[in-house]
Formats: structure tokens, C-alpha cells, sequence
């Protein structure tokens, strides 16, 4: 895993800003920290870098939303799901075809997900503010941008 550090909110989302420049028809990025950790600060910084200007929040109860950018965005939330099978009855083969897809708290779905995706650990930091990120790679998709993800992570590299 590769670590990273902001100190604001705001410094998560422009470290998602770029994280999305990066961004691939297909691509999956599993979510993974504890309540208010910055996962959704994080989504709303990648949809930003994606051109998408509408509000971004959570979708705890709903579960998934897309948004068009310069490539689709799908967000889900699998907080609420009681077990893996309902996220397959969310569709999750049709929304990994198109755009882009980040899930909050998706390492409790991972079984049932393509082994290929990005996965970004957020913990708490020093400061109420201070947010830390740990990424780590399965499968080949990302592995092919690993270097290009650490030198454009660079400036939060801790």
C-alpha cells in the first residue's frame, strides 16, 4: 500500500480531482474507511475532475446514482446492505460496463466484484481535519497506472 495525507477537506478533493484525470471507462475504486473518514468528500472531488457540477452527496439510502461528466460517474453506498447477494441485485455487471464506478464501503462487497480495482483506505489523522490514504492495487487495470498514480499523488505522498 502507498500512503497519502490532506489536511482538509478540500485537500481531499483535489487529490480526488486528480486522481480523476486518471479515470477509464470500466474503472472501479472501492471506498473503504469509517464514518466521516472522507470517502464522500473524496467522490465529489473525482466527479469535479470529471466535469460533473451537480452536488454530490452520499447515497446511503438510495444506494447508487450516476452522474454525467466527461464519462459517467456511478457512486454507490453499500453501508445498508445486509449481505453480499443484494449487491448483486443492484445491477453492479450493467454499472461496471460504463463510466466509472466508486463504491463506499466497498470492501464489504468485494467477494461479488470483478478482482480488478483500486482501493482507497481512508483513516483519521492527527488534526480533526487531518485525513490519511492508503491505495492499493488488484488486478491489471490499475497495476498498468501504478507509476502514474504515485508521481500524480506526489504533493500528498507522507
Amino acid at each position: 500500500m502507498t500512503g497519502y495525507r490532506t489536511t482538509s477537506v478540500d485537500a481531499t478533493r483535489q487529490l480526488a480531482t486528480a486522481m480523476a484525470t486518471l479515470a477509464q471507462p470500466g474503472d472501479l475504486l472501492l471506498l473503504v474507511g469509517d464514518l466521516g473518514a472522507g470517502k464522500t468528500a473524496f467522490t465529489q472531488g473525482f466527479a469535479g475532475g470529471l466535469g460533473i457540477d451537480e452536488p454530490i452527496t452520499s447515497p446511503t439510502f438510495t444506494l447508487a446514482r450516476s452522474y454525467k461528466g466527461r464519462m459517467v460517474l456511478n457512486h454507490l453506498d453499500v453501508y445498508r446492505l445486509e449481505n453480499v447477494q443484494e449487491a448483486e441485485d443492484l445491477g453492479l455487471g450493467e454499472l461496471l460496463e460504463g463510466g466509472v464506478t466508486l463504491i463506499e464501503w466497498g470492501d464489504t462487497i468485494a467477494p461479488v466484484l470483478p478482482a480488478d480495482y483500486l482501493e482507497l483506505r481512508f483513516t483519521f489523522g492527527e488534526d480533526d481535519d487531518d485525513r490519511n490514504l492508503a491505495t492499493r492495487i488488484v488486478g491489471p487495470t490499475w497495476s498498468a497506472r501504478q507509476r502514474t498514480i504515485t508521481e500524480l499523488l506526489g504533493p500528498w505522498a507522507c
